[in-house]
């Protein structure tokens, strides 16, 4: 089969797309009970991907690349006789698990979530890591401590997963300022409500990138100005090192801070006496703790595509590349020129692994 397999950490020159055969972490070889074979249609790029690939977040090499995919359920491990969750070869899945930048990839069924009979592929892999982030990043990490009515503050909201976490908590009656990009917005009220946004911060783009750059506007002047000096309640950052300092001065009293991405670098150690002025929170947060059991898994992903359905939810597929370009893949999200999901299309012939 084709995979991205990882044999040492690095730069996008690590990036190999290859025919696989051999055993590796998340590897379709895996003939453990109840798991399933599932032919891969798409898979999601997220930024995670880009820090198992440079070694920040560390896994035993070689390994095949990837932790969201969606395609067609090809074999159960555990036998069709036997209790599979409801699933049966043909099943159109989505999940998240290890080795999806492969043709096939062998996935535990407690990870796998049906796909609505109305939902295309693109759409149902783009609801899964960024979709149930943004649900647990709206619903879960601030309970009891923001409320409807609060200001809040998202970062790049022009794409990603901030994407979805701005729109997520307008539904949910907060008040948003987010802030993206030049090249994200052509025009600021269209942009407020597609990304779901009651105020929106348009920063200057790095030069000759695509991404912002967070020193060309005072952001904390103008979330003051714009909560009378109150600050915000909640701060859902995904940026990590660039923003950081900005979002401990943005607290509000008794606000919280959730940093739970690191897409310009790793938010360095700081002194938690940093947070005595504003008798501030701060968390850092990771998906799975939040998708604990099946039960949780299902309702929370059943939450996104019920909104994604009824229109409550803008979703941007911004680009799909080959698997075979997954280099080029990497360097698109890197660079910050993304407008929604990126996604890895894979081919490959049913029923040959």
């Amino acid at each position: 089969m084709k995979a991205v397999v990882v044999e040492a950490t690095g730069g996008i020159e690590v990036l190999h797309c290859k025919d696989h055969e051999a055993k590796v972490q998340g590897s379709e070889s895996s003939k453990a009970s109840k798991e399933a074979l599932i032919h891969n249609q798409y898979a999601g790029l997220n930024f995670i991907d880009t820090y198992h690939r440079s070694g920040l977040y560390p896994r035993n090499c070689p390994f095949i690349l990837g932790q969201e995919g969606g395609g067609v359920i090809l074999e159960l491990h555990n036998g069709i006789d036997a209790d599979n969750l409801g699933f049966k070869v043909g099943d159109r899945v989505v999940y998240g698990a290890f080795g999806s930048y492969a043709e096939y990839t062998s996935v535990p069924l407690e990870k796998l979530v049906p796909v609505p009979d109305d939902m295309d592929m693109k759409t149902a892999v783009a609801c899964m890591t960024q979709g149930l982030t943004a649900h647990y990043l709206s619903s879960s990490v601030a309970a009891g401590i923001a409320k409807a009515g609060d200001w809040i503050l998202v970062y790049g909201v022009g794409s990603g997963t901030g994407q979805w976490t701005s729109q997520m908590c307008k539904l949910r009656g907060y008040n948003v300022i987010g802030t993206t990009s030049k090249c994200k917005v052509n025009d600021i009220n269209n942009a407020k409500t597609a990304f779901g946004c009651d105020e929106l911060i348009v920063l200057d783009n790095v030069p000759g990138k695509s991404y912002a750059d967070y020193t060309s506007v005072d952001i904390t002047s103008n979330v003051m100005d714009i909560t009378s000096g109150k600050g915000c309640k909640l701060i859902i950052d995904g940026i990590g090192k660039d923003t950081y300092e900005i979002s401990l001065k943005c607290l509000a009293k008794r606000g919280l801070f959730v940093s739970f991405g690191n897409a310009s670098g790793a938010v360095p150690a700081f002194p938690v006496l940093r947070l005595l002025p504003q008798s501030a929170y701060m968390t850092r947060p990771k998906l799975n703790d939040y998708v604990v059991t099946r039960e949780e898994l299902l309702e929370r992903a059943k939450d996104v595509f019920t909104w994604v359905e009824e229109g409550k939810l803008n979703i941007v597929i911004d680009k799909v590349f080959d698997l075979e370009q997954v280099r080029d893949a990497h360097e698109y999200l890197e660079n910050g020129g993304s407008k929604g999901k990126v996604l890895l299309k894979i081919g490959g012939s049913i029923g040959k692994v």
